[in-house]
């Protein structure tokens, strides 16, 4: 079938006035006609203002006006001369609206025309398989729109080769060496039993529709940049990463926004990856990567590449091979992380949310589950609002500098709750903890650079480990702060290189006497207390001279130290500190 493509797209390049309506320039909301291939920004704080055009969001047509298509199983009919049929390959070469329908058992529908065209294809009831190539591959044009019509339910799907003749390094079912935005509000599913889903060698860009993809590579692919917002449903199952940006050539590309829509993906690798930035602004994530936090001691998934209908989770047991450059982790940027509102559920071999950069949380709720880290930033991690529910951890939150300053936290970790400390992790990088798989932790500079800062919201920790391990200092000027932590091992309820203060807000610690750290400063009372050993489910009472109780908390932890402060705690003044029905005279420092 593809013996006469490459001859035919040759001749195809100097097209003719446009048979059809074409797409006429589209003002921005600021009044640009500039296409979102060129608004590369590279830090994350963008709006969809700077993400998306008009035409974008554009999905209207008038059918009148349109090319019509029709598939026959093994050609096609149209009569416009925008349109070369050569057997089962159609061939677009001009600027038009083309609206497709029907079936194609084995071929390809090609978009060949000018650098200044601009196409839209509107898939209304369209099937088309390719056994050895992509179902649409865009070559050429300056940019392309697939439309998915009201109503319509469309497939494509490749036969598990791709041996398509020319050096484009096609590779998926949707292949695009130009910008490419999906819209409209019908469906479309694609599968990819031998490559990627999606591909856009430039900006990929998702405004409406419904899509389920299933890929034996990456879902959605794009060197400049994946960009979501609008009423979309996206369900992808990969083989490696579900959505991938990256840009080999450009630090600044590579980057991901989100600002709307539900996407659900069950990945081998990576479940959002950016290579440069990422930015959320809202929308439902739904995130299942390397088989979950089951496989956290995996060093990569035994499944990598394969098409996930013969997948299952791997067996952290069994031998996975030397495949040590497998990430798993849930949403990963190289750049700074953002994320400003939205529902995350994520279950991931390796940490949750990662950043090798700096992270910001203004918002959304979190629901995680993580093999390594629920949250990790190389350099500083910011949490300001939201809601986060982290069940499993290796460590819960870790950044070099960790500044809590509001939200609530509840969070379960099998080491340190949270972890300030001086470098780079390179942890998870190879699919999970290091250590775990015969290396490191990978931290690169001096122990006692980090630093962390709790000045508001609610945060509450169990750790089987430190609960706060600051390798440098710590800082508490407000919040509400329940750390639990065991009595086994050489864990702190505090463990800090250089100085912890708290100049406010209110500190309840209990856990193991044997490695105990007080506050090195304090602008209110602290107590700290070694008890005799305590079992879990034991309470913790303090009242002051006139009976009147300060704080109470039951652990869920066995303990051999209780360290209390709030600004109601006067230093010198004395107190009752009561566990479980043992009173006893504390007074404060």
């Amino acid at each position: 079938m593809f013996a006469l493509i490459l001859g035919m797209l040759a001749g195809c390049s100097g097209a003719s006035e446009p048979a059809g309506s074409a797409l006429s320039p589209a003002e921005s909301a600021s009044g640009s006609t500039e296409d979102s291939s060129t608004q590369t920004q590279t830090n994350a704080n963008q709006a969809d203002g700077d993400m998306f055009t008009e035409r974008d969001y554009r999905s209207e047509y008038d059918e009148s006006a349109s090319v019509r298509i029709e598939l026959t199983g093994d050609t096609a009919t149209a009569s416009a001369s925008g349109v070369q049929i050569s057997g089962s390959t159609i061939t677009l070469t001009e600027e038009a609206t083309y609206i497709i329908s029907g079936t194609l058992d084995d071929g390809m529908i090609i978009v060949n025309a000018p650098d200044t065209a601009k196409l839209q294809l509107v898939l209304d009831g369209v099937s088309i398989n390719s056994e050895n190539a992509a179902p649409i591959y865009i070559l050429e044009a300056d940019k392309v729109l697939i439309t998915l019509a009201d109503g319509s339910q469309n497939t494509l799907s490749n036969g598990g080769a791709f041996e398509f003749s020319d050096d484009s390094g096609m590779d998926s079912v949707i292949f695009s060496r130009q910008d490419l935005t999906l819209n409209g509000s019908g469906t479309l599913a694609v599968t990819s039993p031998a490559g990627s889903g999606i591909v856009s060698k430039d900006d990929l860009v998702i405004t409406g529709g419904t899509y389920t993809i299933t890929s034996a590579a990456h879902g959605l692919d794009a060197n400049d940049s994946i960009r979501i917002t609008g009423e979309i449903t996206l369900a992808v199952e990969a083989g490696k990463d579900g959505l991938h940006a990256e840009n080999n050539d450009d630090s600044a590309l590579g980057f991901v926004y989100i600002s709307n829509g539900s996407v659900n993906i069950e990945a081998e690798g990576d479940g959002i990856s950016a290579g440069a930035y990422m930015q959320i602004e809202n929308g439902d994530f739904q995130i299942l990567a390397g088989g979950g936090s089951v496989n956290g001691s995996s060093a990569s998934s035994d499944a990598w590449g394969s098409f996930p209908r013969d997948r299952g989770r791997s067996d952290p047991s069994a031998d996975t091979g030397d495949d040590s450059s497998t990430s798993m982790k849930g949403l990963k940027a190289t750049g700074n992380l953002l994320i400003s509102e939205g529902s995350f559920n994520i279950d991931s071999a390796d940490d949750s949310v990662h950043t090798n950069a700096s992270m910001t949380i203004n918002g959304g709720n979190f629901e995680i589950a993580s093999g390594d880290d629920a949250l990790h930033a190389d350099d500083t991690l910011t949490v300001n609002a939201g809601t986060m529910a982290i069940s499993e951890s290796y460590e819960g939150l870790e950044a070099l500098h960790i500044q809590v300053q509001g939200g609530e936290i509840t969070l379960t970790s099998s080491d340190d709750g949270l972890n300030a400390a001086g470098g780079r992790d390179s942890s998870g990088t190879s699919g999970g903890r290091d250590a775990r798989f015969g290396g490191g932790h990978g931290w690169s500079s001096s122990s006692s650079d980090g630093s962390i800062v709790i000045s508001g919201g609610t945060l509450r920790v169990t750790a089987s480990g430190d609960g706060i391990d600051a390798n440098g200092t710590l800082e508490i000027s407000g919040g509400y702060v329940v750390i639990t932590g065991p009595t086994q091992g050489d864990t702190a309820v505090l463990d800090y290189d250089t100085s912890a203060t708290i100049t406010g807000g209110v500190f309840i610690g209990t856990g193991s006497a044997r490695m105990a750290q007080n506050f090195s400063g304090a602008e209110q009372g602290v107590i700290s207390v070694r008890v005799d050993a305590q079992s879990a489910g034991t309470s913790v009472e303090l009242a002051d001279q006139n009976g009147n109780v300060l704080l109470s908390y039951t652990p869920e932890l066995s303990f051999g130290l209780v360290i209390l402060s709030s600004p109601d705690i006067l230093s010198g003044q004395s107190y009752t500190l009561t566990t479980g029905s043992t009173p006893q005279e504390v007074t404060a420092s």
